[in-house]
């Protein structure tokens, strides 16, 4: 159990309250920003009540852009990764490895973006063209710019990101200038040594792109195969919801059916209760006229044997 005081779980409470609070709908997230500030002051965490009480609504892209990131940790980790391997690769790449590498940077990231969008209409909202845009402007910035990874690696974005003006490996070298390794002499030890160092630097881009390359290509099959579990998915919660639809008709038909029987059983026992006061009048009646037939049969027989 917490003791009072301990404000390394304190911490760690009203981080996991604003990790809530940043996948919270922005409709919702004023509403909800109330509700766990005052639970928090009422547990008389005032400081963790201002931190959640300071937080600001995001907009609808940042939103899709964070839940993107909770609801897959381990895609979104990965990709993290592969933004750090392209930045690293960028740097000095020849001109058919930036063409590959950002090929495969705009299908990952259109991609990641339209899982955002899927995701966001799950819970209930569309995001438009322009959120969209923004979606994918926040994912490339992901890619290539440190500051925008470890913004959206917090999980609390604010407002969209933007890449930089100048993507890294955007004007590469010309075929044949600027890669080559500086000129040579037998005479300079020196630059023998700056040979051995701009191949052995090569020799390490050329590993970090077939890394990046790797990722990329895991990354794209993982996505592929959570789009298919989503379609999947999607299938079953339509079939899920017509079952439902039909069963609520049918409930409905037949809850409106035992009212119709219910009625028509109250008129039959109202019917009845009529029949069984009128059967119970006619009753008294005939015991009545047998008595009095009784009585004047009993007269006749009197009368007779006096005149006798």
């Amino acid at each position: 159990m917490r003791r009072k005081g301990d404000r390394g779980e304190d911490r760690d409470d009203v981080e996991a309250v604003l990790d809530e609070l940043y996948t919270t709908a922005p409709p919702d997230f004023v509403g909800r920003r109330e509700e766990l500030a005052a639970a928090a002051r009422t547990a008389g965490r005032m400081e963790d009540a201002r931190l959640i009480r300071a937080a600001r609504r995001p907009t609808l892209a940042a939103w899709a852009s964070n839940v993107l990131l909770r609801s897959e940790p381990e895609e979104g980790r990965r990709f993290l990764e592969l933004g750090q391997a392209l930045r690293e690769a960028y740097k000095s790449l020849d001109t058919d490895a930036v063409k590959t590498l950002s090929e495969q940077r705009r299908r990952i990231v259109a991609a990641m973006s339209r899982q955002a969008a899927q995701l966001a209409r799950t819970a209930g909202h569309q995001l438009s063209n322009s959120a969209q845009k923004e979606v994918e402007s926040t994912l490339q910035a992901v890619l290539t710019d440190e500051t925008a990874a470890g913004q959206w690696g917090g999980g609390r974005l604010k407002s969209a990101l933007s890449p930089p003006s100048v993507l890294p490996g955007a004007s590469p070298p010309a075929p044949g200038t600027g890669l080559k390794p500086p000129r040579t002499t037998p005479e300079s030890a020196s630059s023998q040594t700056a040979v051995r160092e701009e191949r052995a630097g090569r020799r390490r881009q050329e590993q970090e792109l077939a890394r990046a390359r790797k990722a990329a290509e895991s990354a794209g099959r993982r996505l592929r195969e959570q789009q298919r579990a989503q379609t999947a998915a999607d299938t079953v919660l339509r079939r899920a919801r017509d079952r439902y639809g039909r069963a609520r008709d049918q409930l409905y038909a037949a809850e409106q059916k035992l009212k119709q029987a219910r009625e028509r059983l109250h008129r039959a026992d109202l019917d009845r209760q009529d029949a069984e006061a009128r059967h119970a009048a006619v009753a008294d009646a005939v015991a009545a006229a047998e008595r009095s037939a009784h009585e004047a049969e009993q007269e006749v027989e009197l009368l007779g044997g006096s005149a006798e």
